[in-house]
């Protein structure tokens, strides 16, 4: 399923430099420092894994871009572009940067992923500026989606369905779950992209993030799978639970709820309904068949959906207390979960983008507990 893939431009990226420019100019920010990581890869394209030698970027709200590189990775250096060189203490390096860009005094900000050292050195050999959080402007790009990035979003989504569709015709009684695991490892290689599943069976399935312990499918289990896979860097996250043989009535009863409340939480996702509204209608609905109240079991434990895109959870979330207006681009999950400990759990996962006529989902919802695709 490689085929048709495009990747974001430069064009692209130059875009979304300006923007962060233009936000960091109304705020007042004279610039930000992105460590490496996804927003680095989000303004620049740069996929760099943190390590002890101090790579970043300085992007100011005035000016050209400006690296902060380790000698010895020279030759990795982004071509034609400012790029400094530091040898055996990068901060007074990055001081001289930032003064270079008009940043010696007034505020930074820091990207919220930067590691506590590197934030603790910008101050100290930076004394005369003041620092905040870099979120308003980092999420306040990356939350909104262009169409480039809605369909990698799409495709990952496409390759998460068909990849959980080849592990679920593989289910047998007494498969373990690593068993299923590695089928669908081997359906996203062999779909040409790297991804994750993780595998709940029985009382299991109740755990909303799983459980180490071993274990083998009988008849009667529920059988959840979730994660997804990376296309291009940006992420799906899907989940389904599936009945292994013939469900019970108790069984319908909690998996038909979990869907109810999963179409509540899409029907409240207005253009311009905060976001809180969406965790708010999924949890009405919980509540009202005796679950809960609240965050307690047996109920919905967890915010009802989180931001998506190059980072599997990214800004924003619907969850209580967000009032961020919905607005066109923005991508969330809709998980609203039923956690009843030491019986079984139900969670139903499609991701969604906001459109001026209202929420658009990546991928259809489950028709039934035993059709898990539409």
């Amino acid at each position: 399923m490689t085929v048709g893939v495009v990747p974001i431009t430069d064009a692209e990226r130059q875009q979304r430099v300006a923007k962060a420019q233009r936000l960091m100019r109304e705020q007042k920010i004279g610039g930000i420092f992105l460590e490496a990581g996804s927003s680095l890869d989000y303004f620049t394209g740069a996929s760099w894994q943190p390590s002890d030698r101090l790579f970043g970027l300085v992007l100011p709200a005035k000016g050209d871009l400006v690296w902060l590189v380790p000698a010895a990775d020279e030759k990795r250096a982004p071509a034609g572009q400012d790029v400094r060189l530091w040898q055996d203490d990068p901060f007074p390096r990055l001081a001289q940067m930032l003064k270079d860009r008009g940043i010696a005094s007034g505020t930074l900000g820091i990207d919220e992923r930067a590691r506590f050292f590197v934030f603790d050195g910008i101050r100290r050999a930076c004394p005369a500026l003041e620092f905040t959080n870099a979120d308003s402007v980092t999420a306040g790009c990356r939350m909104y989606k262009s169409a480039a990035e809605l369909a990698l979003m799409q495709r990952a989504s496409d390759v998460t369905i068909a990849a959980y569709k080849a592990g679920l015709a593989t289910l047998r009684e007494g498969m373990p779950q690593n068993e299923l695991q590695n089928n669908i490892h081997a359906a996203y290689r062999a779909l040409g992209y790297p991804g994750y599943v993780s595998v709940m069976y029985g009382a299991y399935t109740a755990f909303p993030h799983g459980s180490l312990t071993p274990q083998k499918l009988k008849l009667g289990d529920f059988v959840m799978i979730d994660d997804g896979c990376t296309v291009e860097g940006y992420q799906s996250d899907i989940t389904r639970t599936v009945i292994f043989g013939k469900p019970t009535d108790r069984q319908r009863q909690i998996w038909t709820l979990e869907r109810k409340a999963q179409d509540a939480a899409l029907a409240a996702a207005k253009p311009g309904a905060p976001c809180e509204a969406v965790d708010i209608a999924a949890r009405k609905v919980i509540e009202a068949a005796g679950f809960g109240p609240g965050y307690k079991t047996p109920g919905l434990p967890h915010r009802t959906g989180h931001g998506i895109g190059l980072d599997g959870h990214e800004w924003t979330y619907l969850v209580k207390g967000n009032k961020t207006p919905l607005a066109k681009g923005m991508c969330f999950s809709d998980e609203p979960t039923i956690a009843i400990y030491g019986e079984f759990g139900v969670r139903l996962e499609d991701c969604f983008y906001m459109t001026d006529d209202g929420p658009h989902l990546f991928s259809k919802q489950s028709p039934a507990i035993d059709q898990p695709f539409a």
